[in-house]
């Protein structure tokens, strides 16, 4: 059977690289083209992006558009439009006191690029509503810009995704602590299309090649459970990235005679497995409240703080809402409730995998928060690491 590769695309800070490097041509009165080159750092290349509309919109200042393109993944921010509006002056201050005048939460320094956050960008709650603009976006506006800045010239860049605030809802973005629209994240230009079906086929052939090698791997759904894993000691020879590709990974661990699998994650993601639901995307199916809600309800929690669980906004929020109840009323409802959703997750991951592959195979979980420190750790998860790391 022949696969096509899957296309890769770009982050959103290369779209507003590019928006920006076309609004400051504009500014210059330079030959304008509908495309224009975005030398990405990581990787080392350049890339040629289409510039959707610029113009003029004030003294010294311009806009300029363009739209996303991930690639062949289930993104959520693909086609839509990204802003950059640059204001050029001339140096007629020092930088640092232009910047401390007119500075706000949302704003970052660099060199003499200022580079702030519009509408649509996400601000970081754990810095006092700091843009969600981080290091490689802001790399990228700067050594993209500064090589096309004229004598004495300084800039203030802003980014807007309008669509931010409205697509922002559909992410895990404010688990992790990025509220009010999306953040220009990431530490390269290339989206590598990790959610397109025909990048499973990449991540079996990873676990065939490391089940050859060892018993016991250890699923990371993302970066952080991968990022935690390490930090504990595991051998990353035995760590494997699964995306949202949680049940057909499972089984073709079983069908390579693995005896024993960790599923690292994010309580947010993991917890779906509790209900049966082994392609963790969001695009295909969500019920973690509910999932939570019904585990209470076994454990006694009393209707109208059911109630509460249920509708709370994220499963970050049910969390945070459990903990305040028992540090009020010295309850245990956080471990109880973790306790029993991680048993359950090994349970329905082993009868998952004895349906569809008639193996046995030993599946443990453990589970943490947006701030990577682990809520539980299942008890055949506890037993698997001791292996693990012994």
């Amino acid at each position: 059977m022949t696969f096509m590769k899957p296309r890769s695309g770009y982050t959103l800070p290369v779209f507003a690289t590019a928006a920006a490097i076309a609004a400051l041509r504009h500014l210059h009165q330079q030959e304008e083209n509908k495309k224009v080159w975005v030398n990405l750092i990581e990787a080392a290349q350049t890339v040629e992006i289409e510039i959707e509309q610029v113009a003029q919109i004030g003294v010294n200042q311009a806009l300029a558009i363009t739209r996303s393109d991930p690639g062949d993944n289930l993104d959520i921010t693909r086609n839509t439009p990204v802003w950059a509006i640059v204001e050029s002056t001339v140096r007629s201050e020092n930088l640092q006191s232009l910047s401390a005048r007119i500075k706000t939460e949302n704003e970052w320094l660099e060199e003499n690029i200022l580079i702030r956050g519009g509408e649509g960008v996400g601000k970081l709650s754990n810095e006092l509503g700091k843009s969600a603009i981080y290091q490689y976006a802001r790399r990228l506006l700067q050594e993209n810009l500064q090589s096309l800045l004229q004598n004495d010239e300084q800039i203030t860049v802003t980014i807007i995704l309008p669509e931010g605030r409205k697509l922002a809802q559909r992410t895990s973005n404010e688990a992790f602590g990025v509220v009010e629209g999306l953040s220009l994240l990431g530490t390269t230009g290339i989206s590598q299309p990790l959610s397109a079906s025909e990048q499973l086929e990449v991540y079996q052939q990873a676990l065939i090649e490391k089940a050859q090698q060892f018993e016991t791997l250890v699923f990371c759904v993302g970066e952080n459970g991968l990022q935690l894993a390490q930090q504990m000691g595991i051998n990353p020879a035995q760590l494997l990235k699964t995306a949202n590709w949680l049940g057909p990974m499972l089984v073709t661990a079983a069908l390579q005679k693995v005896k024993g699998i960790v599923l690292f994650g994010y309580h947010g993601k993991l917890i779906k497995l509790a209900g049966g639901i082994f392609h963790t995307h969001h695009y295909l199916a969500d019920g973690r409240l509910e999932i939570l809600t019904a585990h209470l309800a076994q454990l006694g929690l009393p209707t109208s703080n059911l109630q509460q669980v249920f509708n709370c906004p994220t499963t970050e929020a049910a969390l945070s809402y459990l903990r305040k109840l028992d540090q009020e009323n010295h309850t245990h409802w956080v471990k109880a409730v973790y306790e029993s959703i991680a048993a359950k997750i090994d349970q329905r991951s082993q009868e998952y995998i004895r349906k569809q592959a008639e193996q046995s195979v030993c599946v443990g979980s453990v589970l943490f928060e947006r701030d990577r420190s682990i809520i539980v750790k299942s008890e055949k998860g506890i037993n698997l690491l001791e292996k693990l790391l012994g």
